[in-house]
Formats: structure tokens, sequence, C-alpha cells
């Protein structure tokens, strides 16, 4: 068991007299992988004054010497790469197939902000009058508090503080309170690779102490937040309260549209890959099925199967293809998911139960006949739980796939073009497929949901990112 600390000013902390607390193995519930400092808000408002305190120095440091800073962090990710899949594994209990596919997004973030570095900032524009520049010209916040899920524990953080450090701004991290061993990984590749002392400061504890502090500091001049809507409408308020800039990405209830032109194989294929990878523990899972009448009665035969064959178990186990969930709370509310769906009706076609002992599994499970309108396909889950919602043609599909308060991702199954361009149309989702999953993303590509996915302000990963981690400056010079 590691006894880890936080990171504040440049300078490790330990556990104060307020105690520590564990993380353990979804996959071994008694074994403790680490403890971490619990932090207070006394601890989260030094980590901010330490950030703010070398905001200048960072901010003006040349941008190209920023960036390779992310680079050699890369690079130190890509020589730990097999420890932190590991362990990441271990922490959040994916299988270590999906960890390492993690590990490498992380990496090629590094390196795709560390590019930030040497493109451009700002733009010349036609002055309107003789003798004079018109440009602009961006620049950092100031602090940003970075507050991630456990789900995605090294993608989402390299997602968030990558660009943030790119761009100039220090940098306050709070990851979650299930999986900070693997963040932690990510914060020694970038102090090792020569982050000044305090640009980056890595605080563990709860949301109350930590989260809170942090919305609420005057000193914060933007927050970026991944979870839950209840969680995330609460931090806006307190942020917006001091007018900091916020950025919120807050779940899914993701629509996969079959059609009846769909190839069998394929639609069968892409509903497991949403629904079951990752162990249903994505925000841009595949929750609900929404299949035509036409091929519905072949379609729930061959998911329900397909959902049957799936090896549960431990992540690092050779041949397995899904792991547990991260915690007795979650699989608590996948199983209360479960029986909620068999009172209302759905019928259960595979799973339904745990999968075995010693940690947290749950049977891939697979409902047929979900109404649209109940909670089975109007909550968010956060598992391996399955409904299959039948529609008439591909209107009444848009209608119920849109029917959610959530709108991040969806996709359709189809030969038809022209099906699926009118699918593309009238989807409310931020992240639109054909013929893929609802999973997966590229990280050239704006990412961003719709209602109440979302903040529907800004946009995360590519060339968006520089819309919320900078300020502009527009600048007029008259010189003659």
């Amino acid at each position: 068991m590691d006894i880890c600390k936080d990171l504040i000013g440049g300078q490790w902390v330990g556990a104060s007299d307020h105690g520590s607390f564990e993380t353990r193995d979804p996959a071994h519930v008694d074994a403790v992988l680490a403890t971490f400092p619990s932090a207070t808000a006394a601890d989260a408002e030094r980590a901010v004054a330490a950030a703010a305190e070398a905001f200048p120095g960072w901010a003006a440091t040349p941008a190209p010497a920023r960036g390779a800073i992310l680079f050699r962090a890369a690079e130190l990710v890509d020589e730990r790469f097999e420890e932190i899949a590991t362990t990441l594994t271990r922490e959040e209990g994916k299988t270590l197939a999906e960890a390492r596919g993690e590990v490498t997004r992380a990496r090629d973030i590094l390196r795709y902000y560390a590019g930030e570095g040497w493109r451009r900032a700002g733009e010349v524009l036609p002055a309107n009058a003789p003798s004079a520049m018109l440009f602009s010209k961006r620049e950092p916040l100031g602090v940003v508090a970075v507050i991630t899920p456990w789900n995605f524990p090294i993608a989402i953080p390299a997602w968030k503080i990558a660009p943030a450090l790119a761009y100039g701004n220090a940098v306050v991290f709070k990851p979650a309170s299930a999986t900070p061993l693997t963040a932690l990984k990510l914060v020694e590749c970038l102090q090792d690779a020569g982050l000044p002392a305090g640009v980056l400061n890595f605080v563990t504890g709860s949301g109350a102490a930590v989260g809170e502090t942090l919305a609420a500091s005057p000193f914060v001049g933007g927050l970026t937040f991944t979870g839950s809507h209840g969680t995330g409408a609460g931090i806006y308020r307190k942020a917006t309260e001091h007018f900091a800039r916020v950025h919120l990405e807050m779940g899914g209830k993701n629509p996969t549209i079959i059609l009846d032109d769909a190839e069998l194989g394929l639609a069968v294929k892409l509903a497991v890959m949403g629904g079951f990878g990752l162990t249903g523990q994505s925000c841009t899972a595949t929750s609900r099925v929404i299949v035509e009448d036409g091929i519905a009665d072949r379609f729930a035969a061959a998911l329900a199967e397909a959902a049957a064959a799936l090896r549960v178990g431990d992540g690092l186990d050779e041949g397995v293809q899904m792991g547990p969930a991260v915690s007795a709370d979650q699989l608590a509310t996948d199983l209360d998911y479960i029986a909620i769906g068999k009172k209302d009706g759905a019928e259960l076609l595979a799973g339904g139960g745990r999968a075995g002992a010693g940690g947290h599994f749950l049977q891939p499970t697979v409902f047929d006949h979900v109404d649209a309108g109940s909670r089975l396909a109007q909550d968010e889950i956060f598992g391996p739980v399955v409904g299959i919602v039948r529609a008439r043609d591909l209107d009444d599909a848009i209608a119920k796939a849109n029917s959610v308060g959530y709108g991040l991702a969806a996709s359709v199954v189809t030969d038809d073009l022209r099906r699926a361009l009118t699918f593309v149309d009238r989807i409310e989702a931020g992240v639109v497929k054909v013929n893929e999953p609802t999973t997966g993303l590229a990280l050239q590509a704006p990412f961003g949901g719709f209602k109440l996915s979302s903040a529907n302000t800004f946009k995360e990963q590519g060339p968006s990112a520089i819309e919320f981690y900078t300020r502009t400056k527009t600048v007029y010079v008259t010189y003659g």
C-alpha cells in the first residue's frame, strides 16, 4: 500500500489532523492500494494561493517552452506506460486493454497541446486607417480549477490540464476520490518534466471540502468540471457568483438507433461496444438501443446472446472482456435500476445479477420492451445495463431518442445515407455518429453535449479548448 501526498506550491504534503482516505481495487475489495490526504478547505485555499503566485511567471514563459515541458511529460507517460495502465485497471476496474487505450490517449493529448506552443494565439485584422495596426491576442485566465471524475482517471485530467498549462494558466487539480492514484501518476509526469513550483497543484479530498472551496474562490478565474448534473449545477452556481468562467460536462443517456436496413452483426457489435465496454461507466455509453420494429426481435435475441457470452472479471486477467463496477455504491445503483426495470414491466433478456464474488462484478444486462418514458430509459445509470426501446419508424425513433433531458452522444446504424443524414440533422446531441458506437472520441475534435449534458458554453478538446482557457484582447495601434 502506498501512502501518497498532495502537491501544493511545489511541496509534497501529507495527511493533516483531518486524516486520510483509502483507494481500493474494485475487483478485490479487500485490497487497499493507497491512502491519500483528506484535504481541508484551508488546504484548497493554500493551493489556489500557490497557483496565483506561480501564474505570472508561467504566463510569461514563452509558449514554445511551455509546450516543450508538455512534450517531455508525454515522453514520461510513455516510459511509465505499463505501470500507469496497471494502476488504472487496479484502481478503476476497466480491462487492461481499455486502460492501455486510455493511457495512450492521455499521452497523445499531452503531445497535441505541446504543439499548441508553436501555433498562433491571435490574428491580425485589417485596420480602418492608414499607419495603424489592429490585432487580437490570446491571454490566459489565471488560476484554473480542474475537477475530474473517476471513470477516466488519466484521460480526462489530461484533456483539461494540458490545454490549461499550454495556454499559460496555473492549475489546481482535484481528482475523484475513487481514483486519485492514477491521477497522481499524471501529476508526477508533469512535475518530473520540469513544471515550476506552484504551476500545478494536486489536492485530494471530498467535494464538500475541496471542490466547493475551489468553486467559491474569487481567485479562480476558470473552473472546468466533468461529473454528475447535480454536482455540476451546484458548482456552476457557486463559481458564477464571482463571475468565474465555467465549463461543465455532466453525463448522458445516449441512444443508438438501429434501423431495419442495418446489418445485424454490425448493429450488435456496436451496441455491445457502446453498452458494455468500459463496464458501461462512460458518459457516452450506449444505455438505450432504439430499434425499428422490423429488425427488433432478431436484434434483441442476438444482443442478449452476445451480452451473456461476455467474460466478466478482474481486468488484469487474460480474456476478461468487462471489469467490475468501480465501487459498492455504483454496483448498488446498477442493481437498483435492474429492480426498477423489472418492476416497470421491461422484459429481462440477459444478466440482471451479480457476476462472481470478491469484487463489484455485475452481469451485462439487457432489457427489452422498455418504455421510452420509464426511468430505465430516462435516468443515467452509469453501468452495464442496456434497454431496448422499440420504434415504428425513423421519425418515432428520433422522437424517442430526443425525449430525455440529456444530449451528449447518439448514433445510428443504417445503410441508407438519406436516413443517416436525417438522423444527423434532427438528433439533439453534441456528438453524433453513423455506424459507430456512441463511445470513443477523436482528441482533435470538439467534445461537448447539449441540454442537461453541458453548461452549453464551451467545448473541450482539439482547437476548441483555446476558447475556454484564454481570453481575447483586441489591440489598436496608430503609428503615423
